[in-house]
């Protein structure tokens, strides 16, 4: 295939990068921040900053005393904590950071104590006032009225007594706030699918290619799939062969049948299951039209059959996207384990789909098999058991320190998993909790890298044969291997794609790869998995976490363990982060076709 060009955001104007480097420079902030600068605000940043300072904010990693520095600078006595600037820049802040970690949505009172906590004096009126700016929208939750500004203010009212009578029982109300473009995805999410509800052709027989199906749960998802147009999936790594099932069955029928997997690694696997390579696409590659079958005269995707895998990993954003490319009549299946970690971009769609109860569910019953299959699926239920493992399919390694982990991770990948599973060390991929830290990703890449492939890293820190990690937008990690350099920039394989990284882009999008957190590991499998838990790692463990982790080899597992007792202590006691966000109470909100009918 021809190497694909990794995407560029659109290059800033030298007069643009100068201006705002001037603006930068007057007020003591990093020339360095001027291209980030350029991209959040665009070509008028130099205007907008020497306006309103504290759009500096909207710079990633720019925290708020940092653009009070600038503002300081730059407005001297014409500035303080209540200016209405600033608290409609830390109401936009305070909800991106929400946004990092899914949320689409925020209590109001999570929002007016995050501005109290900044020295703002009146926080309801500062959020009052970004509402009526537009920084941010006003939802209400429960109740019958439509949210008002005023609900939104600090007036010492809680949002559960806002009916007007108390002798009145009502519903406790909940004010949320969020950013537009999240409120915009989640009320577009929702009106596509209950479209795809709503306009599919029930009477399809499938009851023949049902009966041909490989196992029971197979079966039922295609019965299942015959007679609505938006179907979920629920089971573990064994039950992706139902999907693979129904793809085979509905292109037997002579339907456009399709599967999107997030991954390359998962696009090719369902690619073997289904036995027709053309059939399996990444959710990305289907969307940009670099897989798949492209779109018809009217703009919609050519198909009649979706079924969107490792679904669990869709934010918001891209589900909205996805749906809204679907064609009336279409049919979409969303599968994927629900025990996985979420997805990288804000919201939580395949947990609000299956909560809303809006469209038939299919649970699998199909066990992952093996030592491995039988230790993720009890974490799955928070239990941390021990298995018999004859053929060494799961190690524990204990460890004393980070140092001793980093030391026999590489032992590992580099001889112990070699030598007893003849699996070389390519085909075996290290995870663990966070990129900082004694061993964390970057510690652990550089050690890997001395061991494995030694080098100058002459080509902007890397040599050919690196693993690496290309994230060439925010969310999305690809795994590749380094081929080489030229005038056209970073050169790799990403699972037998070849994708050109510009040079300009490398040092911001590309890292070693020997060792991935596992939110990047999401979605793939590997041969082998080394799963480091050194004791600096105990905080950010979570029963999703350690169920993703452990669920990413094939054949073997080690886990490299010295956080005593907080692994067991993670699986039965911390469960997913919960995530505010609105898409469920919007779908149980829709009529059902019954109801429309």
């Amino acid at each position: 295939p021809a190497p694909q060009a990794a995407p560029a955001p659109q290059a800033a104007s030298p007069e643009a990068l100068d201006a705002v480097r001037a603006v930068l420079v007057e007020g003591g902030a990093p020339e360095a921040l001027a291209s980030p600068a350029v991209g959040a605000l665009g070509e008028p940043a130099a205007e907008l900053l020497r306006t309103d300072p504290w759009q500096l904010l909207a710079v990633p990693g720019v925290r708020p005393e940092q653009a009070d520095g600038f503002a300081r600078a730059l407005l001297g006595a014409d500035c303080g904590p209540d200016d209405g600037r600033r608290t409609a820049a830390l109401v936009g802040w305070v909800l991106e950071r929400a946004a990092l970690q899914g949320h689409t949505a925020l209590d109001a009172e999570a929002v007016r104590a995050a501005l109290a906590e900044r020295a703002v004096s009146d926080p309801g009126a500062a959020v009052r006032e970004a509402v009526e700016e537009g920084v941010a929208l006003l939802f209400q939750e429960g109740g019958d009225e439509e949210p008002d500004e005023t609900e939104a203010d600090a007036d010492g009212t809680d949002e559960g007594d806002l009916a007007p009578d108390a002798d009145t029982p009502r519903e406790p109300v909940r004010i949320l706030l969020g950013l537009d473009r999240y409120a915009l995805a989640e009320e577009s999410l929702a009106d596509g699918l209950a479209r795809l509800v709503n306009t599919c052709e029930k009477a399809a027989d499938w009851a023949e290619a049902a009966a041909a199906a490989p196992s029971p749960s197979a079966a039922e998802l295609i019965r299942t799939t015959a007679a609505a147009g938006l179907v979920t999936h629920s089971g573990g790594e064994a039950a992706r062969a139902e999907p693979a099932a129904l793809i085979a069955a509905a292109r037997g029928l002579g339907l456009r049948a399709f599967g999107a997997a997030h991954s390359e690694d998962g696009r090719r696997r369902l690619a073997e299951a289904v036995g027709e390579p053309d059939t399996a696409v990444t959710l990305v590659g289907l969307l940009s039209g670099a897989q798949g079958p492209g779109r018809d005269e009217d703009g919609a995707l050519a198909l009649d059959l979706l079924v969107v895998l490792d679904a669990p990993q869709l934010d918001v954003e891209g589900a909205a996207v996805l749906v809204e490319a679907l064609a009336d009549g279409a049919r979409l299946v969303l599968s994927g384990d629900p025990g996985v970690l979420g997805s990288a971009g804000a919201g939580r769609v395949f947990a609000d789909v299956l909560a809303a109860r809006t469209c038939p569910q299919v649970v699998s019953r199909t066990p992952d098999p093996g030592p491995i299959g039988e230790l993720v699926s009890g974490i799955g239920i928070g239990e941390l058991n021990q298995v018999d493992t004859p053929g060494k399919e799961v190690v524990i390694v204990p460890v004393r320190d980070a140092g001793e982990a980093v030391h026999r991770t590489v032992q590992l990948v580099a001889d112990s998993v070699p030598r007893a599973f003849s699996i070389p060390a390519d085909e075996t991929q290290v995870i663990t909790v966070g990129h900082g830290g004694a061993a964390g990703t970057r510690v652990l890449n550089e050690a890997l890298k001395q061991r494995l492939n030694p080098g100058p890293g002459r080509f902007g820190g890397f040599d050919p044969g690196d693993r690496v990690v290309h994230v060439p937008a925010p969310g999305r990690a690809v795994p590749g291997v380094v081929r080489f350099a030229d005038a056209e920039g970073l050169h790799l394989d990403c699972g037998g794609v070849p994708v050109v990284v510009p040079q300009e882009r490398v040092e911001p999008s590309v890292r070693h790869g020997w060792a991935l957190s596992a939110h990047q590991a999401a979605g793939m499998r590997w041969p082998a998995a080394v799963v480091v838990l050194p004791g600096d790692a105990a905080q950010g463990l979570s029963r999703p976490w350690v169920y993703t982790a452990f669920g990413r080899g094939e054949r073997h597992l080690s886990v490299v363990h010295g956080v005593d007792q907080a692994l067991s202590h993670a699986v039965a006691q911390v469960p997913a982060q919960e995530r505010t966000t609105r898409l469920r109470p919007l779908l149980e909100a829709l009529p059902t076709p019954d109801a429309a009918s």
